[in-house]
């Protein structure tokens, strides 16, 4: 089987990565954290959430954050919109991508966006539209997608659905989260050919928690799929603060390390990561959950 050349990755640690920290993270690191993963080669860089800061505090700078960024050339700094006045705001700040985020489980949509699933799509939909209308680049995120905190196991077929429902409404891609980290290879498989029924792979990508240490496996199982593009987030920062438990995202620097392995281009400084990932980690005050970056890290302070 033939895995693709060439990967994408979305750097998701600026929003997906901070956002659930208890301690206020300055916009000053927030800015430098989003530059510096620029500058390593990474393509698009998650930058914030126009979210209310009643709901995410530490997204509250949003606007701040996107008008401050020094914009490295062909890159892409998304953010989240999660509605219309979202995604006004993320305009008035200069967005050139926004994202928009449903999930495949019910019980999931509600408690988190307060809506069913139906709810939560019709919701995107003028986001979808005043986007297209401005030019504006739209992803779409789908949550839950190989399990829900809630319900347990979530149906392929809902997953498709959904992602099918975003694809119509002009997301150029689509992004699979698996929220909690309960997926393995054979549920991602599974999962990706159903969807692919209803969305190209080619506008497909996969975004894998490693609760369970899933994580790269399910990444090795979408690339035999076809998947070339994941998200990922530097020193493995975030989780979800509605699935108890629920690590964070795979690290990027582990998904570099063993996308190398296998010879695919990404475009990516790994070296460069694993600085990053120190810093940050040191600036949050915690050891980096990458297991690829810490051995880089040891093997250096060894030959020193």
């Amino acid at each position: 089987m033939t895995l693709p050349s060439h990967v994408r990755i979305v750097e998701v640690g600026p929003r997906d990565g901070l956002q659930n920290e208890k301690a206020e993270v300055p916009t000053a690191v927030k800015l430098e954290l989003i530059e510096r993963l620029a500058d390593a080669g990474l393509p698009a860089v998650e930058a914030t959430a126009f979210v209310s800061p009643k709901w995410i505090p530490q997204m509250a700078d949003h606007a701040e954050v996107l008008e401050r960024i020094r914009k490295k050339p062909g890159v892409a700094y998304p953010v989240l919109t999660p509605n219309l006045k979202g995604f006004e705001a993320a305009r008035a700040a200069g967005a050139t991508e926004v994202a928009v985020f449903g999930a495949a489980s019910e019980a999931f949509s509600r408690r988190n966006i307060n809506c069913s699933v139906a709810e939560s799509l019709e919701r995107f939909r003028p986001v979808a539209d005043a986007a297209r209308a401005a030019g504006i680049k739209l992803r779409g995120y789908v949550s839950c997608v190989l399990g829900c905190p809630y319900e347990g196991e979530v149906a392929p077929a809902k997953v498709a659905a959904v992602a099918g429902a975003l694809a119509d409404m002009g997301c150029y891609e689509v992004s699979l989260g698996d929220t909690i980290g309960v997926g393995t290879p054979g549920k991602t498989r599974a999962m990706l050919e159903a969807v692919a029924r209803r969305v190209p792979v080619a506008r497909l990508a996969g975004h894998y928690h490693d609760t369970y240490g899933q994580a790269l496996a399910n990444i090795y199982a979408s690339l035999e799929a076809g998947v070339a593009c994941f998200d990922a987030s530097i020193a493995g920062l975030g989780g979800c603060p509605y699935a108890a438990g629920a690590s964070g995202n795979v690290a990027t620097e582990d998904v570099v390390y063993m996308l190398q392995g296998l010879g695919i281009e990404t475009g990516v400084d790994l070296e460069r990561l694993v600085d990053i990932g120190q810093w940050i980690s040191g600036v949050l005050g915690r050891e980096p959950a990458s297991k690829a970056g810490r051995a880089i890290a040891a093997k250096r302070r060894k030959t020193a």
